[in-house]
């Protein structure tokens, strides 16, 4: 099949560069414009855009649904994984065997723009990816291929996403493999359809009045964008990599033992691994606490 894979985050790469040895024939890539980043505001490619560059794939980036509509045209399918556009009904008909949508969850839970963040965040044991036919829905269409995966306790938001990446590598070519062959997808339930809202800067504030094990996962599930944050002597700290420990402190509560920082919970306090000062890169939160020179008592808020 001629097929276009649109996408934009860093998550897409190792599906795209399975399909250019795959029995496809990849066309192009299609992704967001370049957008302002960093301090100097820098126009700046995704990460998709960068690795089409780089490979000497066809590269467009539409800016609107006009520019979309051309540019899948002629084509048999296309595979969006993380595109960041809600694409309407009248483009989705254009390829002759319409859109795919790689999914980092198990769907019908997780539907939505952070699936692999709220998984973490509810405790989730299990997630996975799933491949499935775009329709008007959010997330709503019939699948093709499902792809299981465990979590691991103490795993990130960042680390989980590019497990599922390598997980969907397969999970897409199969699903690929199914539409050439004329094979149906299967309706999708809604039984237990859960929605994964985008994350806000605002979520992320920690409430240490909660039991460690989920000030653990939000802290897991928020780093390392937007951040899992708390306020220390007023101003914005943000924490990252916490492990579950045996010592009990108030909750907020800031101790430096053993060449290590520890926060109290509602239950056991966490050590925590990594702290980011408002400006400054991540350090080991034990060189924090050498800089900040704790003072026995002081809390996070």
């Amino acid at each position: 099949m001629r097929i276009a894979v649109a996408a934009s985050p860093q998550v897409a790469i190792p599906t795209i560069e399975a399909l250019l040895s795959s029995s496809h024939d990849l066309v192009r890539i299609i992704s967001q414009p370049d957008r302002p980043a960093g301090r100097g505001k820098v126009m700046t490619p995704t990460p998709v855009s960068q690795w089409a560059i780089e490979n000497g794939v066809q590269l467009l980036r539409p800016s609107n649904n006009d520019e979309i509509a051309q540019s899948v045209e002629g084509l048999d399918c296309v595979l969006t994984i993380g595109y960041g556009v809600l694409l309407p009904e009248s483009i989705l008909q254009i390829p002759s065997r319409g859109f795919l949508n790689l999914h980092f969850s198990l769907l019908p839970r997780w539907r939505g723009a952070a699936p692999v963040q709220r998984a973490i965040e509810a405790g989730d044991a299990l997630t996975g990816v799933t491949v499935f036919q775009l329709d008007a829905g959010m997330d709503t269409g019939p699948i093709y291929t499902v792809h299981r995966y465990a979590l691991d306790s103490d795993i990130t938001s960042d680390e989980l996403l590019i497990e599922l990446g390598e997980v969907g590598v397969g999970a897409a070519l199969e699903a690929l493999d199914l539409v050439a062959q004329g094979v149906r997808p299967q309706p999708q339930s809604g039984d237990g359809a859960t929605r994964a809202h985008k994350l806000t800067r605002e979520e992320g504030q920690i409430d240490w009045n909660q039991e460690a094990e989920v000030v653990s996962a939000k802290i897991r599930a928020f780093t390392s964008n937007p951040g899992a944050w708390t306020l220390f002597r007023g101003s914005v700290i943000k924490v990252s990599a916490p492990r579950m420990s045996e010592f009990v402190l108030e909750p907020g509560e800031v101790s430096a033992r053993e060449k290590k920082v520890f926060i109290g919970t509602a239950t056991k306090a966490l050590e925590i691994g990594v702290i980011t000062s408002a400006g400054k890169a991540p350090i080991s939160a034990s060189s924090w606490a050498n800089g900040a020179r704790l003072i026995e008592g002081e809390r996070c808020e």
